[in-house]
């Protein structure tokens, strides 16, 4: 097939529901099964050498499996934003700001043709590509979060925790809802290119009734 007959999806348009959400107040959706390429960690995003060495792993992954697709598949993709599942084995740590003690799995969604044998194959080839790497860390991995809240977030990361200490102890209280899985964070801006006050997030969270 020949390179410029490659549609290319841009999941951000065609599951634009998964990459948006209102800037005042939450709203809920319902989310099926999703793969994402992921890795796993802990420590502060911003000071955190294991969190730095896993986005040097994660973007040439995911950009490998991205080629490996238009090549062999003939399937072709828009990379997705990062995302971020985040927790703490004390969920305090979390609104109060105590980011050496938060949890991770950083992760970029996968088209749902890729599938365990398909990744497996782009991983070799990532691999082969890039020897000064280990990317044995990484793995996909398939999340049905179901029922969430999100909200669009405006501004620092650093200043996140007042917006979460308000869903955890007034909104999802108020309608009767408890905690169904890890705090979710969708990287709608590039920290290198986009001042903090204007960094756009989405911010999930799985509920369940009490």
């Amino acid at each position: 097939m020949a390179e410029s007959s490659v549609p290319k999806v841009d999941f951000k348009k065609a599951r634009k529901e998964l990459f948006s959400a209102p800037r005042k107040g939450w709203e809920e959706i319902t989310i099926g099964p999703i793969a994402y390429l992921m890795v796993d960690g802990q420590g502060s995003p911003g000071d955190s050498p294991e969190y730095q060495a896993a986005l040097e792993r994660l973007y040439p992954a995911a950009f490998g499996i991205k080629f490996w697709s238009k090549v062999e598949l003939g399937r072709d993709y828009v990379v997705p934003p990062l995302q971020g599942l985040w927790w703490a084995d004390d969920p305090s740590a979390f609104t109060s700001g105590d980011r050496d003690a938060w949890r991770w799995t950083m992760m970029i969604m996968l088209p749902d043709w890729i599938g365990d044998k398909d990744f497996a194959a782009g991983m070799e080839r990532v691999a082969a590509k890039n020897s000064g790497l280990d990317f044995s860390s990484l793995r996909r991995g398939v999340i049905e979060e179901g029922r969430c809240l999100q909200h669009l977030y405006v501004g620092p990361y650093t200043d996140e925790a007042p917006v979460q200490r308000e869903l955890h102890e007034e909104i999802m209280p108020r309608l009767g809802l408890t905690f169904a899985g890890h705090h979710h964070e969708i990287y709608l801006g590039d920290p290198r290119r986009v001042a903090p006050e204007k960094l756009r997030t989405i911010l999930r969270q799985p509920v369940r009734p009490l």
